[in-house]
């Protein structure tokens, strides 16, 4: 027993002078475990920590190109009438012909946390209004960016023929770039969200509130 104990030692040894002798541009276990966010250390890891980081080494944008933040928190319209609420429920198209419609509407998908369909769509309206090739080729690669890269945490649900048509056009965009992408998430708000939006309180409350104001009057 007492001759096992030296040859353990020495076995171990090896081990911890190798930890030890890590170089420096090779973290051990323990350092990466300090800066580790999830267990995929392969190149297809998608999580938060990986588009935080490939956010941080885009080069800053030029100050006229579109940015979420150059999109209001809502348009400028007057307050809607009863008349226009009413009209809501009678198409989609009507809720989305207005400013005061789009507002509503966009507030009721900020509470199901799929507000980036209405701002893709508003990026793809403003897009459209552009007549210079440069600032038309950088709010494409902007929108391309937000909306459109998988590494985007506002990518819009797409179908891989219309990304594919997107991807090749990029090469040399236009402000039309967009236009079947812009159709397909139309069509999904119509279908999927514009019928919750007019059975939510959201809807029904604002009726409520300019039914009874109309009676007052």
């Amino acid at each position: 027993m007492g001759s096992e104990r030296p040859e353990m030692r020495k076995r171990q040894m090896p081990a911890a002078q190798e930890t030890a002798g890590s170089t420096p541009g090779q973290p051990g276990a323990g350092e990466r475990g300090a800066n580790a966010c999830c267990f995929c250390w392969c190149c297809c890891c998608s999580c938060s920590c990986l588009t935080v980081r490939n956010q941080e080494q885009r080069p800053r944008r030029p100050s006229h190109e579109l940015r979420e933040e150059d999109l209001p928190s809502c348009e400028e319209s007057p307050s809607p009438t009863l008349e226009e609420v009413n009209a809501w429920s009678q198409s989609f198209d009507k809720v989305m012909l207005t400013p005061a419609g789009r507002n509503a509407f966009r507030e009721f998908l900020r509470t199901e946390f799929s507000e980036e369909n209405m701002l893709f769509w508003m990026a793809c309206e403003e897009l459209k209004k552009e007549a210079n090739k440069t600032i038309i080729e950088e709010k494409a690669r902007t929108i391309y960016e937000d909306y459109i890269s998988i590494l985007s945490p506002k990518e819009v649900s797409l179908d891989s023929r219309v990304r594919e048509v997107i991807n090749r056009n990029m090469v040399e965009p236009s402000q039309h770039i967009f236009d079947d992408a812009q159709l397909q998430i139309y069509t999904l708000m119509h279908r999927d969200s514009y019928p919750r939006f007019m059975n939510s309180a959201l809807y029904k409350d604002l009726l409520q509130s300019l039914s009874e104001k109309s009676a007052e009057a």
